[in-house]
C-alpha cells in the first residue's frame, strides 16, 4: 500500500490543486471539504498524514485536529493564511506537528510532508532503556513511562524526547532540534519546539510548571536533566 494524505478544505480549486499536486508526487489522496466528512474519511481509510485547513466550516481545524489526535498520533499539518497570529501556537497547542502558510509552493508542501514522514530512529547507540528519575524510556518499543505508568505521547513528542536523552545535560538550541526532530535545517519555525516542548512537559512531568527533566537553558535552548 501507497502513502495515504487525507486533505481537509473547504474551498474546492485549492483542495483540487492540493491533490494534484500531491499525486503527482506518487501518494494516494483522499479529500473532505469539512470537519465532519473528514473524521468519515478518517476513519474509513486512517491516513499516514493529515493535512488540515483551520479555517473549516462546522467543525473547525482546531476542533478536528484534537478529535484525530484523541484517537491516533497521525502526524497532521495544518494550513493557515496567517503565520504571526496566535492560530499557529493555537493549532499547534491542538495536537498539530507543523504548520504552512497559504500560499505555499506544491516543493514546499510536498517537502514538509516528507519531512513529517521520516522516521527518526532512536536509540541507534544500543540503549534499550533510560532512566531519569520517575521516568523509563524504552526507544525500541516506543514507550515512555512515569512512575510506572505508560504515557502516550504523538511521534513528534516521542522523537524530540529520545533526542533530548540520546546526550542527557546537553543543551539543544532550536536549530538543532528542529533539524534534528523535524529535519528542517533552513524554514522550520522556533515555535514548533517551545509547543511541542511545552505539551510535552504535560505528558512527562508531575507538575509541568516546575519541571524536573525537561528544562529550559534560558537564551541557549533545552536539555533532558540527567
Amino acid at each position: 500500500m501507497g502513502t495515504r494524505i487525507l486533505t481537509v478544505e473547504d474551498d474546492e480549486r485549492i483542495r483540487t490543486a492540493v491533490r494534484m499536486a500531491l499525486e503527482d508526487e506518487g501518494w494516494i489522496v483522499d479529500e473532505a471539504g469539512s470537519g465532519e466528512d473528514a473524521l468519515e474519511a478518517f476513519s474509513r481509510a486512517p491516513a499516514d498524514v493529515v493535512l488540515i485547513d483551520l479555517m473549516l466550516p462546522g467543525i473547525d481545524g482546531f476542533e478536528l485536529c484534537r478529535s484525530i489526535r484523541r484517537q491516533s498520533d497521525v502526524p497532521v499539518l495544518m494550513v493557515t493564511a496567517r503565520a504571526d497570529t496566535h492560530d499557529v501556537v493555537a493549532g499547534l497547542e491542538a495536537g498539530a506537528d507543523d504548520y504552512v502558510t497559504k500560499p505555499f509552493q506544491p516543493k514546499e508542501l510536498s517537502a514538509r510532508i516528507r519531512a513529517l514522514l521520516r522516521r527518526v530512529r532512536a536509540g541507534d547507540s544500543g540503549s534499550t532503556q533510560m532512566r531519569f528519575g520517575d521516568l523509563e524510556l524504552i526507544p525500541e518499543e516506543g514507550v515512555v513511562r512515569r512512575e510506572g505508568k505508560e504515557v502516550h505521547l504523538t511521534k513528534t513528542e516521542f522523537r524530540l524526547l529520545c533526542e533530548l536523552a540520546a546526550t542527557p545535560g546537553r543543551v539543544f538550541s532550536r536549530e538543532q532540534l528542529l533539524e534534528r526532530v523535524w529535519g528542517y535545517d533552513y524554514f522550520g519555525d522556533g515555535r514548533l519546539v517551545d509547543v511541542h516542548i511545552r505539551r510535552l512537559r504535560t505528558k512527562v512531568e508531575k507538575d509541568p510548571a516546575n519541571p524536573r527533566h525537561v528544562l529550559t537553558v534560558r537564551g541557549l535552548g533545552y536539555k533532558l536533566q540527567p
